[in-house]
């Protein structure tokens, strides 16, 4: 199941695999974010550097939204990772939590 790592997530891309939920409901699966900034400022606001089950690094963040995100509003995330099968899994494992 996903859960926070503390491995390097760099590298990891989009690759078209998104979400949809609240700060609130990402916050309750997995725990506070590894950045909330969520000035508006940056391309993003909130983040969670992940890893899946078999131990593959992931991360949750959303993109571009240019301002304060609430956090019962619900938002498309992208999910981030090596490839897309390792998106297409951490999709699974996300929403099985949520």
């Amino acid at each position: 199941m996903a859960k926070k790592t503390y491995k390097s997530t760099d590298g990891t891309s989009f690759y078209g695999t998104t979400i949809r939920a609240t700060v609130n409901q990402l916050i309750s699966a997995f725990g506070e974010p590894s950045d909330d900034s969520n000035t508006g400022e940056d391309k993003v606001n909130f983040e969670w550097e992940m890893e899946t089950e078999d131990g593959e690094v992931f991360c949750i963040y959303d993109w571009k939204y240019y301002r304060p995100l609430k956090s019962d509003e619900y938002i498309v995330w992208n999910i981030g990772a090596m490839n897309k099968s390792v998106c297409n899994t951490a999709e699974d494992e996300i929403l099985k939590k949520l």
